[in-house]
């Protein structure tokens, strides 16, 4: 017995792999096909698998439904520009700014600023992450090559965020926390690189999984600004 679902949520091969995990350990299915670009998932079972069981196999980040459903038909993505896709990434960083900038406008100090806008960037993107720490460290790894060979550093990464925005913030450390951000942005940003080249379909984890975002502006924009106040302000430093 084969039948085909319509899977909503998947954005990556890993969310791939872990539907098509979670999906074959129902008792019942036998076999489970999974294609991202169509959002199906084809499942081979031994009898009639009831659709809630397979529903409530899947983590709250995807949806299933029979092929042919209305409710499915309704919840199949629209496809939207990158810069609608990027309008997340838009608005918090231009709060970033905004607070770093109200935060120094009377006595402007441009460094102290960067240090703001970078201790704050940590705060709220390790926050987003921590929304469903269970989920990130298996998209990080799709693309992160530390976190790909040591899976541990995925779960430790987003307290490794938080505790260097409280650095930046507390101005602790300062230069420590300036090398650790050119050298850990560095190795995501490797990462990201050979993922584009391979052209692989990857969703950005810089806010976790709860916003669908390109991986390669958000990635590069995020990098970008971030290895730039690092390096000048390591510069100043030295």
């Amino acid at each position: 017995m084969r039948h085909t679902y319509s899977v909503t949520g998947m954005t990556c091969e890993g969310c791939v792999a872990s539907v098509t995990e979670k999906l074959s350990q129902v008792e019942g299915v036998r076999h489970v096909e999974v294609d991202l670009k169509k959002g199906e998932a084809e499942i081979s079972m031994n009898g009639h698998v009831p659709i809630q069981k397979l529903k409530k196999a899947l983590p709250d980040t995807y949806s299933i439904e029979e092929k042919g459903h209305h409710a499915m038909e309704m919840a199949v993505p629209k496809e939207t520009s990158k810069l609608n896709q990027l309008r997340p990434l838009f608005l918090i960083f231009g709060y970033l700014f905004a607070a770093a900038f109200f935060l120094n406008y009377k006595d402007w100090d441009m460094g102290e600023a960067m240090l703001d806008f970078m201790g704050l960037f940590y705060i709220v993107f390790s926050f987003f992450k921590f929304l469903d720490l269970k989920g990130f460290p298996d998209s990080f790894r799709m693309y992160d090559p530390l976190a790909k060979a040591l899976p541990a550093y995925g779960w430790v990464y987003p307290f490794l965020e938080l505790a260097l925005g409280l650095m930046f913030l507390m101005r602790f450390q300062i230069q420590t926390a300036l090398i650790a951000t050119v050298v850990i942005l560095g190795i995501t940003t490797f990462g990201v690189t050979k993922t584009l080249l391979d052209k692989k379909s990857i969703r950005c984890a810089c806010l976790g999984t709860a916003l669908n975002l390109p991986m390669t502006e958000a990635t590069f924009i995020e990098n970008t600004i971030m290895l730039v106040m690092a390096v000048t302000m390591l510069v100043q430093y030295f």
